[in-house]
């Protein structure tokens, strides 16, 4: 299982002044890390809990790799719940980006957080309306070949032209931001 207190660490490596939204969520994040028993757990909804969220750029370097959630209905970055296989917590976006969609990642020792969000997911059967506190991890993927998993109805690479059209939401587009900006200064 995962040890809260090296998430803490990762999650303090994360500043971004111009990311207001994405600082509150890193501080959430923080405190549900401090204070909570069980901060990985599905099945703690007050006050939620910890996901990873993988933001996979093509091999080329420019478009983002979307699945459209089944339950959630929209298009989102592949991602989802931490599992007690897990050893770090990089760990659980790569496998659920290659769980939704079948990608094969670049290696890589470590995978760089690169956003911090916290936000809501609607009640549904015995499941409260709750909070995840996401983790949104940067990914480089080897080629363009995917497959649709049964969490989604579709996987599709999107160019940063698209995004409108996808309805990316401003984390997602912030996150890419950055991860362009640091691609570039290598």
């Amino acid at each position: 299982m995962i040890d809260p207190s090296s998430v803490k660490a990762i999650a303090r490596t994360f500043s971004d002044s111009t990311d207001g939204q994405a600082l509150k969520s890193r501080d959430l994040v923080l405190m549900l890390l401090e204070c909570s028993p069980a901060p990985f757990s599905r099945f703690q909804f007050t006050p939620g809990h910890i996901t990873c969220t993988g933001l996979v750029l093509a091999p080329d370097g420019e478009g983002v790799l979307l699945i459209h959630h089944r339950r959630l209905d929209r298009w989102l970055l592949p991602g989802g719940h931490v599992e007690a296989e897990d050893a770090e917590i990089g760990d659980a976006a790569h496998r659920e980006v290659t769980e939704e969609t079948g990608v094969a990642l670049l290696a890589n020792a470590a995978f760089p957080l690169c956003g911090v969000d916290v936000h809501g997911i609607p009640a549904k059967g015995p499941e409260p309306y709750h909070l995840h506190h996401d983790l949104l991890f940067h990914f480089r993927a080897e080629s363009e070949e995917f497959r649709v998993s049964s969490e989604s109805h579709a996987v599709a690479w999107c160019a940063p032209g698209e995004f409108d059209r996808y309805g990316l939401p401003g984390n997602v587009r912030r996150a890419y931001v950055r991860v362009r900006e640091l691609s570039s200064s290598k």
